[in-house]
């Protein structure tokens, strides 16, 4: 794309995601859930030409640039989607696009750029929403839940917060305790099962719909807690491209409840 074009796209989705909320609310139909992407074009075209139907809502669970090959390709190709199907298509907040108040490695899209263009990217994308909940049980993040009473206060996360950071930037262990302090490596926090079943229950969720963390077992916590992935830059994902496919007319209880399938 000329940098004019990218200029007028971006420009039309930052009045886009100015007009969500932070905490979508899907109420019926069937949901496509997509992990990280990262740069991958060929898995967001798969997805796009399998399941982008008036009866699909397809959400996009963050991490649209970085380590893959065509992330500007990705990005844009998403961002004019989202103008195309407004209603048909959410695109969540990943830590790759919270540039704006983290910095964080690899960044080789976000390097690439000029300072004006890096602006213009971060801005957009720290407009992007943060959840998505739905009525049969479900609600999904990029990483981990941040630590509310209700879900109408995901709503008032703002970016660089503390929340913000376990949404985006948040993994699981599977042991108990609440939160485990930040990873020896990766300087992520890191949260147990304590967390995990306290929050949901504040929320009245029963699963939990993310991607962010390849080394994650793809299903935790008694089968409440699913991670998927949606591109080849993580080749050490055994699963896969995977989506998750929810009936909303069907309460989701755990991960069984849910059709998985590779793209």
């Amino acid at each position: 794309m000329q940098r004019t074009e990218i200029e007028s796209l971006l420009s039309q989705a930052e009045k886009r995601f100015e007009q969500e909320p932070k905490l979508i609310e899907i109420p019926s139909g069937r949901v496509i859930f997509v992990g990280d992407t990262h740069g991958d074009i060929e898995a967001t075209r798969s997805v796009v030409e399998r399941y982008l139907k008036p009866e699909n809502t397809l959400v996009f669970l963050g991490d649209y640039v970085d380590r893959g090959s065509a992330s500007a390709e990705n990005l844009h190709t998403l961002l004019t989607l989202k103008l195309e199907y407004p209603e048909n298509l959410f695109l969540l907040m990943g830590n790759h696009e919270g540039q704006k108040a983290m910095r964080f490695h690899p960044a080789d899209f976000w390097q690439r750029l000029d300072d004006e263009s890096f602006e213009w990217y971060a801005e957009v994308l720290s407009k992007l929403p943060l959840a998505v909940s739905t009525p049969n049980g479900i609600v999904a993040v990029h990483g981990a839940l941040p630590g509310v009473q209700t879900l109408s206060e995901l709503s008032a996360i703002f970016v660089g917060s503390e929340l913000w950071q376990q949404i985006t930037w948040g993994d699981w262990r599977e042991e108990p305790g609440g939160y485990l302090g930040e990873g020896l490596m990766s300087g992520r926090p890191q949260f147990g099962q304590g967390w995990f079943e306290e929050i949901m229950a504040r929320l009245g969720k029963n699963v939990l719909i993310r991607s962010h963390q390849p080394d994650a077992s793809p299903v935790m916590f008694s089968g409440r807690c699913l991670t998927i992935f949606t591109s080849s830059a993580y080749r050490s994902v055994v699963s896969g491209r995977t989506i998750a496919i929810a009936d909303l007319s069907r309460e989701v209880r755990t991960v069984d409840d849910l059709v998985m399938e590779r793209v």
